[in-house]
């Protein structure tokens, strides 16, 4: 337990280098990663001794309740499941692995978040990790370094991330959190952490120039407001939602490919046919990208990693079954933070809705684009923080 707040933290700290694990498997990586081979084995080999510390911690240490793990688990079952009956079982280990430790964290988390130094080691570090990844981002992007990726992202902040899309994922959540962190935290030092943060933080997401991404971030501030305001929360969320559309149509081909701008549109029609012709347990995770070039249209897009959109590809590469199964969790999150709040004194409350707001950017955002780094590294664990929150709020931190 003396470990647990450095674990912890740990964690929390090197979420922007988790997008590298991607060079691990068998496609092309549509970008540069940073991050050589040997050193993406090393995160990946500590992840696994994290794990195995925290499936012990579990079992020995007594917490609070996790009612989210019998959902999850059936959301991994049912992309094990995939995995086994699909055409390359072994294409998906590695993020079925991932997956699995997710759940491990998101149990930590909510299991022993009241402990001491817990709450403040997650904070402390994922703001501190924030900072470090929109300053890096920053910097790259100003000196062109390196020169590949300046080129293939089109003059787009990238970082320690492999694509634009991914950075602005992490700094939806980030974002969210920084703002409420420094609006209800005591602690002079976690409020001058946000506030850096959010200063840090709101260029390098701009200037991602990635549309799906703040179309994203448009929902969350529109629903972080909608919980929070008395009056007029309707209107003001729709209002925030228009005024974002609508500055995304002047720079909507800004550092963008136009050629890229219809290209979704072939793979959806590609992911479609998967479906249609998988569509109860799918093709196994991750093997869209082998299936994608046998049912491409004559004229779509060479090559796709993904479906660009969360529930086509869960529904391509899972089926039915693991579209249900994500749903199922989801829904029960809501269920369960519904409830939490409904209690919850106003700061916790404050930090409870801006995570959940951050979540529901991240699956705006997931409608039109699949982000990696979100869905095994963010969801889980801040499903998690936004539960205790509700609950705790900052605790000691």
């Amino acid at each position: 337990m003396r470990a647990l707040p450095g674990v912890a933290g740990l964690m929390f700290f090197i979420i922007p280098l988790f997008p590298p694990f991607i060079t691990l498997t068998s496609v092309s990586v549509p970008g540069v990663s940073l991050i050589p081979a040997p050193l993406a084995i090393a995160l990946l080999v500590l992840m696994a001794v994290i794990a195995i510390y925290g499936v012990i911690l579990n079992l020995t240490e007594p917490g609070d309740e996790v009612p989210t793990l019998g959902p999850l688990l059936l959301w991994l079952a049912a992309a094990v499941l995939s995995a086994a009956l699909g055409f390359d079982p072994a294409a998906g280990a590695i993020f079925l692995a991932i997956f699995g430790f997710g759940i491990v964290w998101h149990v930590s988390v909510m299991r022993y978040y009241a402990r001491p130094g817990f709450a403040a080691a997650i904070y402390h570090a994922f703001l501190l990790s924030g900072i470090l990844a929109s300053l890096a981002a920053l910097l790259m992007l100003v000196t062109q370094t390196p020169s590949s990726q300046y080129a293939i992202g089109h003059g787009r902040a990238i970082g320690t991330f492999i694509l634009p899309g991914e950075l602005a994922g992490y700094l939806i959540i980030y974002l969210l959190l920084a703002f409420a962190v420094a609006r209800t935290a005591r602690s002079r030092t976690l409020r001058w952490l946000a506030v850096f943060g959010l200063l840090c933080g709101t260029p390098a997401f701009l200037l991602t120039f990635s549309r799906a991404g703040e179309v994203g971030l448009a929902a969350a501030i529109a629903g972080f407001v909608f919980a929070q305001l008395r009056r007029f929360r309707l209107r003001t969320a729709a209002a925030i939602v228009v005024v974002a559309v609508i500055a995304i149509g002047f720079v909507f081909n800004s550092h963008h490919n136009p050629s890229e701008n219809y290209t979704r549109l072939s793979i959806w029609q590609a992911g479609l046919g998967i479906v249609q012709r998988f569509p109860f347990t799918g093709v196994g995770p991750f093997v869209f990208a082998k299936i994608y070039p046998l049912v491409r249209l004559p004229d779509g897009e060479s090559t796709a990693f993904h479906a660009h959109s969360f529930l086509l590809t869960t529904a391509a590469e899972t089926g039915i079954l693991g579209v249900a199964a994500a749903l199922y969790a989801w829904w029960q999150f809501v269920l369960i933070l519904r409830s939490r709040l409904r209690t919850a004194s106003a700061p916790n409350a404050l930090l409870a809705s801006a995570v959940a707001a951050g979540l529901l950017g991240t699956w705006v955002q997931g409608l039109i684009d699949t982000v990696s780094v979100v869905i095994f590294g963010l969801w889980l664990p801040f499903m998690a923080v936004a539960l205790s929150c509700a609950r705790y709020g900052l605790a000691e931190a």
